[in-house]
């Protein structure tokens, strides 16, 4: 949009300059005295509709880490926040899973005046549940009691997904029992909570599975919870969906178009989970009793059943899976990435000519990577240690014609199995390699030591 066009992209990188003592001398900040023609052409915003709108693009773009510099030159600028700038600022932090940031935002909030009210609190624990840290949740439920703002049916939703990502089964079920005091049913977020809370808690025993199959079965009788109408207008508002909001794994696909169909989100969550502790048995079950409810597979059931094969070494079932999805049903990339990404487990013979293939089928069908596709996929063919890189390459090259940067460890990766092998220092694809790795480590790589050492 024109108001990011100038500065703004300037302006975010200045904290990151300053850390780091390169040319903020040259850069400066707005309080430095410029001429009235420099401050206009440096500056995108100038009262609080605008910034709004900034706040509001820059988390559209997922570029939730400018949102504070941001915030730093609205107030540089003098310009007042309103109750609406601090709820587009942490849905910004929810989205991005910048706990530090929301938390900040709303500390700015309350010493403007402003109380934050119960569906800013419903964001803030929603971004500890994304941030993974479950006792800054229940400090803010302390605090909500504290202050008297009333639990909504979504604010226990939140609370026991975010509980439910740390593994804390046992405050998990003290929900359950608040709510039931409360006179609210549990709906299908709530038992795809509890299946997420055993899914996490450590260590996984058998009572893990078998719970999981035992709350999908419970959940067939799940009554609404007192919630619809208005506890969702405000997130419709906002743009954050019911998955998003309760840190499903489906947040990021609901949008996508018969991706994922909504009434079965207890199966997404529980495939899921049996993808990600590599229970093939499980899953079996799980998609026997999705067939005798009357349900296909959706491209999410489909990815995560072949994840959870592949996972399990069982290439055969993931290839059964697919086939029988794009037999019926135009699949989207991510089938064809998750299929390839899964065949180089272990970077067997059989595998790494599967993923090949797959790889080839897909842009033959005019499927393209995105940043995110790509560098899964090179990140897992990075990892073969014998054999003609040829995976790697490919997936470098296909991402290189359509100008796309994979991320910093994916370079490096890459980068490590090229010098790994006999290949000459002045041969072109090294030398390419070579300097995009030195571009990324000088744009982030203080960033994440920083990081590290903290």
């Amino acid at each position: 949009m024109s108001l990011l066009s100038n500065s703004l992209l300037l302006q975010g990188r200045l904290r990151h300059a300053a850390a780091s003592g390169v040319a903020a001398a040259a850069m400066g900040r707005r309080g430095v005295a410029t001429s009235t023609e420099e401050y206009n052409r440096r500056n995108y915003a100038n009262n609080v509709s605008e910034y709004n709108t900034v706040f509001g693009s820059l988390t559209a773009q997922r570029r939730h880490y400018l949102l504070r510099d941001a915030y730093d030159d609205m107030m540089l600028d003098g310009v007042q926040p309103v109750r609406d700038t601090f709820h587009n600022l942490i849905v910004g932090a929810m989205k991005g899973s910048r706990l530090q940031d929301a938390f900040y935002f709303r500390d700015q909030m309350k010493e403007m005046g402003l109380q934050p009210d119960v569906n800013l609190y419903n964001f803030l624990i929603s971004t500890c549940g994304k941030s993974k840290n479950s006792d800054a949740a229940i400090m803010l439920l302390e605090e909500m009691k504290a202050h008297g703002v009333k639990l909504k049916g979504e604010t226990y939703i939140c609370l026991l997904n975010a509980l439910a990502a740390t593994g804390r089964t046992d405050q998990v079920y003290a929900i359950v029992r608040d709510m039931t005091a409360a006179g609210l049913g549990l709906n299908k977020f709530c038992y795809a909570g509890l299946i997420t809370a055993f899914k996490n808690k450590a260590p996984t025993t058998e009572e893990t599975m078998t719970k999981i199959v035992e709350f999908v079965q419970q959940s067939k009788g799940w009554k609404n919870v007192e919630r619809v109408s208005k506890d969702s207008s405000e997130n419709i508002m906002m743009n954050v969906s019911e998955e998003e909001l309760y840190n499903l794994p489906t947040a990021e696909y609901v949008h996508r178009r018969a991706f994922v169909y909504k009434q079965m989100t207890i199966y997404h969550v529980a495939i899921n989970a049996c993808a990600d502790l590599k229970s093939k048995e499980t899953l079996e079950v799980l998609l026997d009793m999705l067939t005798k409810d009357g349900f296909t597979y959706d491209a999410f059931i489909a990815m995560q059943a072949m994840r959870c094969y592949l996972q399990c070494g069982d290439i055969d079932s993931a290839v059964k899976i697919f086939e029988e999805y794009t037999s019926s049903k135009s699949p989207p990339a991510e089938l064809y990435v998750t299929l390839a990404e899964g065949a180089m487990i272990g970077h067997t013979p059989r595998g790494m000519q599967l993923a090949q293939e797959t790889i080839e089928k897909m842009t033959s069908r005019n499927f393209f990577l995105n940043a995110r596709m790509g560098t899964d996929l090179l990140l897992a063919a990075s990892g073969e240690k014998t054999g003609g890189y040829t995976i790697a390459n490919y997936v470098w090259d296909l991402m290189q014609n359509r100008r796309i940067t994979p991320s910093l460890p994916a370079v490096e990766a890459y980068y490590k199995g090229l010098k790994e092998r006999e290949i000459p220092s002045d041969d072109p694809r090294l030398m390419n390699v070579s300097r995009v790795l030195d571009n990324l480590s000088i744009r982030f790589g203080p960033r994440r030591n920083s990081n590290a050492q903290a």
